[in-house]
């Protein structure tokens, strides 16, 4: 997990299409916060110029005729294991239920977004992501796990319950409350803990579980729920 961002949030933008990247370069580009440091019109940039430009967050496209946004989603993630932090992964798609877009997130996406966004949602969204806050809501989790069937429900229940198990029963909770969508102030509140202790324990379970951030988190506790 990064920590947040302090001056602009440096973004990397991949698209296979220029059109789409121009304009996303436009839109973000016009916010004060933002800076966007390259853009890739295929997966396989996608390494190289992240090792180059140590982007805050990266807009992938899902689908491009090379390397897909998936398979660079993984690569990042797989990056991410060998000490460097990887940066946040947002996922460009046109479905709301797609079996890429979920396994983008199991992967470590920390979310996704329909390319017919408005503007200034979109803005926000980064700058949400770029804070450490995930951008994909409980009902949107439960509605791609429920609609795309991407197969290994029984192993990944398995799986889940026995990660669970690694936890202290106060890690347990926060993690629950976390699937649940609770925001840090939120879990403080039912948990009778400071945001601080909090982030400490969120913090502590990605760490044990070898976890991106909470989207995973909250995947993690609806597959151990069978």
């Amino acid at each position: 997990m990064r920590e947040s961002v302090s001056g602009p949030i440096r973004v990397l933008i991949v698209d296979d299409d220029a059109m789409v990247r121009a304009g996303l370069s436009m839109i973000l580009g016009g916010a004060g916060d933002m800076e966007i440091v390259a853009e890739a019109g295929d997966g396989s940039e996608v390494p190289p110029l992240v090792a180059e430009h140590r982007p805050d967050v990266v807009l992938m496209d899902i689908r491009m005729p090379g390397v897909d946004g998936l398979t660079a989603t993984e690569a990042l993630r797989a990056r991410s294991t060998r000490g460097a932090p990887p940066p946040e992964v947002v996922v460009l798609t046109t479905f709301h239920a797609d079996a890429q877009v979920l396994r983008a997130l199991r992967a470590g996406a920390a979310g996704f977004l329909l390319k017919d966004i408005a503007p200034a949602d979109l803005v926000e969204a980064i700058r949400k992501v770029a804070a450490g806050e995930p951008i994909l809501s409980p009902a949107v989790t439960r509605q791609l796990i429920t609609h795309v069937s991407d197969g290994g429900a029984g192993d990944r229940t398995e799986r889940a319950r026995k990660l669970l198990a690694r936890l202290s029963e106060r890690e347990r909770e926060v993690a629950l409350a976390v699937g649940q969508g609770r925001s840090n102030a939120e879990i403080g509140r039912e948990l009778y803990m400071s945001v601080p202790t909090v982030k400490a324990h969120v913090s502590r379970i990605l760490t044990k579980l070898d976890l991106n951030n909470r989207v995973q988190v909250a995947l993690l506790v609806y597959d151990a729920s069978g």
